[in-house]
């Protein structure tokens, strides 16, 4: 239930709502398709995003091509540094108690 309420998916919801409103009485146009083509790509790249976070949170493989896979690398990233800081520390302290 939590990703049907993601922002991108609801602003591409939302616009497409106001897209319709605005060409529902108006004659299609190249430029009103135009509207409704970047529309579909919006919202599949609001569905794209909502399916990776759900990988991403299942610990499922998620593309390279995604921002998930990007948080995912830094946090790994942070936590190798971490524990190169605490091994570091504990040799510290171990080399100060001889």
């Amino acid at each position: 239930m939590r990703y049907l309420f993601s922002t991108g998916l609801i602003a591409a919801i939302s616009a497409g709502v106001s897209l319709l409103r605005g060409t529902r009485d108006e004659p299609i146009t190249w430029r009103a398709a135009l509207s409704w083509v970047s529309w579909g790509i919006t919202l599949a790249l609001a569905i794209g995003a909502v399916v990776d976070m759900k990988r991403e949170r299942s610990g499922e493989f998620v593309d390279a091509d995604s921002p998930q896979s990007v948080k995912k690398a830094k946090k790994a990233q942070r936590l190798q540094f971490r524990s190169q800081k605490a091994l570091a520390d504990a040799q510290g302290h171990a080399k100060e108690r001889r």
